[in-house]
């Protein structure tokens, strides 16, 4: 990872440390494992993890596996997994907001006996009613006032599981005239008949987040509580829950950043599930979804993730992203380090009239000549060939530079050749093309002195080998998906053309031979990674060319 940067959160936990110096730094990571991370989890996982780092501190990984209905141990593994990867390893621990069910419920107990929680009979719908608007007060719960006697017998009864699904919650009892929400006797258990991932089912009622975290944190030690901006109004909960069960040394203290929210892409993990689950997209690791996993798999790497992050910025400021800006990250990564090879999506047979049938030599192609230290491969070179189509125009348009009727050009790294006949099938489609080679020009120029403008790559074709191509592209054909009017749903601008498949495509022979996983540059193509999932198949993580620096 980069050097670790300033940012506001920073600047909080400068001026606390000035005030109190013995204050050892602990964060953590609380995912839900209902779903696999995607990069707005990297944003949270980079504050987090680097927070911790920066000031020698402790960073904690704790699973929020407090709603069994949702959740599952194939998202557990996923999540440790992609935290690894991403070179965020907890080096607090690993831990599960489940492990402190017993001391939640022990806490519950504390707040009816201290006569600031009671047990409710209001169906849900009946809650939103009573709990009043932004400008109206909330009114009481017809059972706020139930004796401490009565909301223990009640609440031993839900856990013992006497009652359905829904039929009674426990409330915190603060003020429902409170100008927050939140605070309007928040349900901190409700009853949940389902069996748990990892407590199997010894429990019937469950804490809700708002209650559950910060019990979960002041438990662990954790001093900085770092989390997105929608939980700000959170926060005097967060407090009152903290206050309220014991005393803390340290007491966490929640601070709030801005989600990070990316053009053309959707974070919702309800609508991911849905894509995956109705098989719309190749699994969670589609290299098309914004998934952590979908990342690794297409070939963005953890570095050119996480500056990403630092360049979109960290603040209270909500802002939409632009993804070219990911792209970027990526491309100025592979443009130093990816080797250069060369593959042909759609290939074009070409025939060398004057080169020996049986002749075969190598010349030597550069591995990447932003690097001389990466050295050189041979490419063979034989009477046959295949060139791109793209790179051939029987009827050009003007300044066409490359192959074409009675012109000549040169084969990168080869000789220069000229365009003679042009062969075709019965449907009119192009057999062959059959040129003549400038066999004087293998180590450089025409002796007379002729200028050739146009270069296109090549490859042998008794050498060459058959590959698929998955060109990927945006997700979405608009920008803000959370701006879609109100009479359309997210499939109204999912983008047909987001995956293009070749088939059929020709690349060198030592690609076949490479490591699922590995990234090259595809000359003139893009930057490619070696799938991990299907065989002689690589994805384009992006194209060569840069479009995010023209929109600065």
């Amino acid at each position: 990872m980069e050097e670790i940067t300033g940012n506001f959160i920073h600047d909080i936990i400068d001026a606390d440390l000035r005030e109190d110096p013995n204050i050892k730094i602990h964060t953590r990571f609380p995912p839900e494992p209902n779903g696999y991370l995607h990069i707005g989890s990297a944003k949270a996982i980079l504050i987090n993890y680097e927070t911790a780092k920066k000031y020698g501190g402790l960073f904690n990984l704790r699973y929020d596996d407090t709603n069994p209905a949702k959740e599952d141990n194939e998202y557990v593994e996923a999540i440790y997994e992609d935290l690894c990867w991403l070179g965020a390893t907890p080096s607090g621990g690993v831990f599960y907001g489940s492990d402190y069910f017993d001391k939640c419920y022990e806490f519950a107990v504390k707040l009816i006996k201290d006569g600031k929680a009671y047990v409710c009979d209001l169906s849900a719908e009946e809650m939103k009613e009573y709990r009043g608007t932004l400008t109206t007060a909330g009114k009481d719960s017809p059972y706020r006032n139930r004796s401490v006697e009565e909301n223990l017998d009640l609440f031993e009864r839900m856990k013992n599981g006497e009652f359905p699904d829904g039929a009674k919650t426990l409330r915190a009892k603060i003020d429902m005239s409170s100008s927050n929400l939140n605070m309007r006797d928040p349900a901190i258990y409700r009853i949940v008949h389902t069996s748990h991932h990892r407590q199997g089912d010894k429990w019937c009622i469950y804490p809700l987040y708002d209650y559950a975290h910060p019990i979960q944190d002041a438990l662990e030690g954790i001093t900085y509580s770092l989390c997105s901006l929608e939980f700000e109004n959170h926060r005097p909960l967060y407090e009152w829950v903290i206050d309220n069960i014991g005393i803390f040394d340290p007491k966490p203290k929640q601070r709030e950043f801005a989600r990070l929210n990316v053009t053309n892409t959707v974070m919702s993990k309800r609508y991911l599930r849905y894509l995956v689950e109705n098989d719309m997209v190749d699994g969670w690791d589609d290299p098309r979804l914004p998934t952590i996993c979908a990342l690794r798999r297409r070939g963005y790497t953890p570095s050119s993730i996480f500056n990403f992050v630092r360049a979109a910025g960290i603040s209270k400021a909500n802002s939409l992203v632009d993804i070219d800006m990911l792209e970027h990250s990526i491309r100025e990564e592979l443009n130093a380090a990816a080797p250069r090879r060369i593959a042909i999506e759609n290939p074009i047979k070409v025939v060398i009239t004057n080169y020996p049938e049986d002749k075969v030599e190598y010349f030597e192609l550069p591995n990447n000549p932003q690097n001389p230290d990466a050295g050189t491969r041979a490419l063979p070179f034989t009477r046959e060939l295949y060139i791109d189509a793209s790179d051939f125009a029987e009827v050009p348009p003007p300044k066409f530079f490359r192959l074409k009727p009675d012109s000549e050009v040169r084969l990168m790294g080869a000789y220069i050749i000229k365009c003679g006949e042009i062969v075709k099938n019965e449907d009119g489609s192009i057999k062959e093309i059959r040129c003549t080679a400038d066999l004087e020009t293998r180590n450089g120029n025409p002796a007379d002195g002729r200028k050739i403008k146009g270069t296109i790559h090549w490859l042998s074709l008794p050498y060459a080998k058959d590959a698929a191509l998955m060109l990927y592209d945006k997700l979405f054909t608009i920008e803000n998906v959370n701006a879609i009017p109100e009479d359309k749903t997210y499939n109204d601008y999912l983008n047909p053309a987001s995956l293009t498949v070749v088939e059929n495509a020709k690349v060198e022979a030592s690609l076949i031979d490479s490591e699922a996983g590995e990234k090259f540059q595809f000359v003139r193509n893009g930057y490619f990674c070696k799938d991990t999932k299907h065989p002689n198949t690589f994805n384009r993580i992006v194209g060569l060319k840069d479009s995010y620096p023209k929109k600065q």
